[in-house]
């Protein structure tokens, strides 16, 4: 049984992991990965031992993987909300579906104000990061369901097309997702909808 002093103990290591993650992925969105430093962080979480995002996380790497992990997990679930709904679906559209709204949905539930779309634009302009980042995604047993379903609705394209086109509707939704994050008009709604359009109409654009 976890005596009151430990317990406590496990919240404020909890609470301040939090506040570091809190602080590094608006810093991160605001500034870019690479153009913060780990004392910055730690000031804007307010912590006064200035090592205490290498103490929590280690390298800087750790830390961008743990901020990527955290918003990982919520849009897993939501994407298996989405698979549930549209396993049995051949159309095209119910399958890009599956790969807006787990983003714009997660980000529905963040509130305002965010910042995970732009951190996610951040990391997608460092090749490591973006590596990393695939790596963390890419555990995601589901996220690979909804790429091969989609990918059967376009027998027609050759392999390499399919997986370009990927790329770009991914940089798409997450550069788009960005762009409005900081605003508060569209509703995200009506951004999911635009998105799904938009990304249909480039995978059955001619190869």
């Amino acid at each position: 049984m976890t005596s009151p002093v430990r317990r406590l103990r496990v919240d404020q290591v909890e609470q301040t992991r939090n506040g570091l993650l809190d602080a590094a992925e608006r810093l991160f969105a605001e500034h870019g990965v690479s153009n913060v430093s780990n004392r910055q962080i730690s000031e804007a979480a307010g912590q006064g031992n200035v090592t205490a995002v290498s103490y929590h996380f280690g390298a800087k790497s750790d830390l961008v993987r743990a901020i990527i992990a955290r918003h990982a997990t919520p849009m897993e679930q939501i994407r298996k909300t989405l698979i549930d709904e549209y396993g049995q679906s051949t159309a095209l559209r119910d399958w890009v579906t599956c790969t807006v709204r787990p983003i714009t949905d997660h980000l529905i539930a963040l509130g305002s104000p965010s910042w995970y779309a732009r951190f996610a634009a951040q990391v997608m302009t460092e090749p490591t990061l973006r590596q990393l980042a695939g790596a963390e995604f890419g555990a995601d047993a589901r996220l690979h369901t909804v790429h091969d379903r989609l990918h059967a609705c376009l027998p027609h394209l050759p392999s390499s097309v399919r997986r370009e086109r990927d790329s770009m509707a991914h940089t798409l939704i997450v550069h788009f997702c960005a762009e409005r994050e900081h605003t508060t008009d569209p509703p995200w709604p009506a951004i999911a909808e635009a998105l799904i359009s938009a990304v249909e109409g480039l995978y059955r654009a001619p190869a």
